[in-house]
């Protein structure tokens, strides 16, 4: 082969590096898609705000979704880089080895998810529910909370019609009476609580054993490429929490911040600063403690994925879950 290379040669060698320089550039500049949904959380704030952007220095794209469900699918494609999502359907999502870390705790979920009976169905006890029509959607905290509860209550699911469907198409299945109960999150807790009373919330569903939280997760490929953009993302987040814990009570119901968090999620006003204390938002270093991205969260997937797999939703469950979860953005986000 000869060692002399042609002008032409050189001109498409040329032309070849300025294309890869001109797609390596395109990929910097192209939008982050980050997956949300409608929780009731300080961050959404910060989201209103356009703080993230600002933080990051990339243009973003939120795309809002109702279910654990539709986020994994959009994960799996690629089709977004980060996403807002429940424990169960985490839980689920590794079990299946799908590339996806852990990065933030959102929300340690309480009162903020409830069972909720409607008006004149005749529920008044978890007995009650046997034979009537309870509306979750499928593969979400909600539904994980619900099978514990039952669970706990020593009620057989099969005696109940268990339906799947959408946070929305509860909402206009509650307004129908077409369900006698749901168990949800809000802006769908929102309007049933308003014709509606409480069986269980997920606080109390927690202390008998099935804890439930929301957390952001990074597809493996993006956090490897993109660290920086998710410290920054944390960064933003946890500055969100600590604004909200320095002073809660300003968060009212008139309150500017909770308006904000409204036009995001959809939900009551009135009933947000209460979603908001009914959950709880770790700080730095609560969510690098081994209660959390330490240790805790990973065994917390693990004792998920068991029940889910007593309830015949996951087929195997794997020996460790620490590889879905990584606390080195949170340190990353901190002062040096």
């Amino acid at each position: 082969m000869s060692m002399f290379i042609s002008r032409r040669s050189l001109l498409a060698l040329s032309l070849a590096s300025l294309s890869l320089a001109a797609l390596a550039a395109h990929a910097a500049e192209a939008p982050i898609v980050i997956g949300y949904q409608t929780g009731v959380d300080p961050s959404k704030v910060a989201q209103a705000d356009g703080l993230y952007e600002k933080a990051i220095g990339r243009p973003l794209q939120w795309r809002k979704f109702e279910s654990g469900a539709e986020v994994l699918a959009a994960l799996a494609s690629g089709d977004v880089h980060i996403a807002d999502l429940g424990s169960s359907p985490l839980s689920a999502a590794a079990t299946r080895q799908l590339p996806i870390q852990t990065f933030l705790i959102v929300a340690e979920i309480g009162n903020s998810e409830a069972l909720v009976a409607r008006k004149g169905s005749g529920i008044k006890t978890p007995r009650d529910l046997i034979g009537k029509k309870v509306a979750v959607p499928y593969v979400s905290t909600t539904h994980y909370s619900l099978l514990a509860a039952l669970k706990h209550w020593k009620l057989d699911p099969a005696k109940l019609s268990i339906v799947n469907l959408r946070p929305s198409e509860i909402s206009a299945a509650w307004q129908r009476g077409d369900i006698d109960a749901a168990y949800v999150w809000a802006p769908a807790l929102s309007q049933a609580l308003k014709t509606g009373s409480v069986l269980v919330n997920s606080e109390q569903v927690g202390q008998w054993g099935a804890p439930t939280f929301e957390a952001w997760v990074a597809r493996k490929d993006f956090a490897a490429a993109q660290p920086q953009a998710l410290a920054a993302f944390a960064k933003v987040t946890l500055q969100a929490f600590a604004d909200y814990r320095a002073k809660p009570a300003a968060w009212s119901a008139g309150s500017p911040q909770v308006a904000k968090i409204a036009r995001l999620t959809g939900a009551d006003p009135a009933q947000i600063p209460g979603l908001l204390a009914g959950s709880r938002f770790p700080l730095a270093q609560e969510q690098l403690s081994p209660r959390l991205l330490g240790g805790g969260t990973a065994k917390a997937l693990r004792d998920t994925a068991l029940f889910l797999k007593e309830q015949k939703k996951v087929e195997a469950v794997l020996p460790d879950y620490q590889a879905y979860v990584e606390p080195r953005f949170v340190r990353l986000a901190q002062p040096r």
